[in-house]
């Protein structure tokens, strides 16, 4: 399976990162406008519609329209862990429904004085056996400028 790790220095304390991650707003604030980020439903492990804060259990459904071309790619997102504590943390979403045969995606929050170091991992795997995991390292060429934008954004809006 392949992976992508981009980890950035944000000049802002670990609990003004984490709160900006905790829901909806943050990615879509976060989400390069080519993307073409649509989010359908939000719901919490309980069922609950919109809920304040993105949960372990809750599912986000959305869908995409990169550059406005083809139609919308349909994308369920799952939080399947979150953690908090002093000096980390970390949640983890996994597409349920979408594109990819297999995407993990793992977001870690350092504090470091005053300042974070934020980290996301990727691991991914494109459909279509042997052809989609032999081409699936090739998927840096869409993941790189995505996150270079999503981590500048995130400085931007923060520091």
């Amino acid at each position: 399976m392949a992976t992508y790790t981009r980890c950035t220095r944000i000049g802002a304390p670990l609990s003004t990162v984490w709160e900006f991650h905790s829901d909806e707003s943050g990615l879509e604030a976060l989400t390069p406008d080519w993307m073409g980020l649509d989010i359908v439903s939000v719901r919490g492990p309980d069922g609950t519609l919109d809920p304040e804060t993105l949960d372990a259990g809750s599912k986000i459904r959305m869908s995409m329209r990169p550059f406005d071309v083809g139609p919308a790619q349909r994308w369920t997102s799952h939080i399947v862990a979150r953690e908090l504590d002093d000096h980390t943390a970390m949640f983890r979403d996994e597409m349920i429904g979408g594109p990819f045969k297999k995407w993990v995606h793992t977001h870690r929050f350092y504090a470091d004085g005053g300042e974070t170091l934020m980290e996301d991992h990727v691991e991914y795997e494109f459909p279509g056996g042997g052809v989609g995991r032999a081409v699936s390292p090739l998927g840096i060429i869409g993941l790189e400028p995505m996150f270079r934008q999503r981590h500048a954004k995130t400085k931007a809006l923060l520091e």
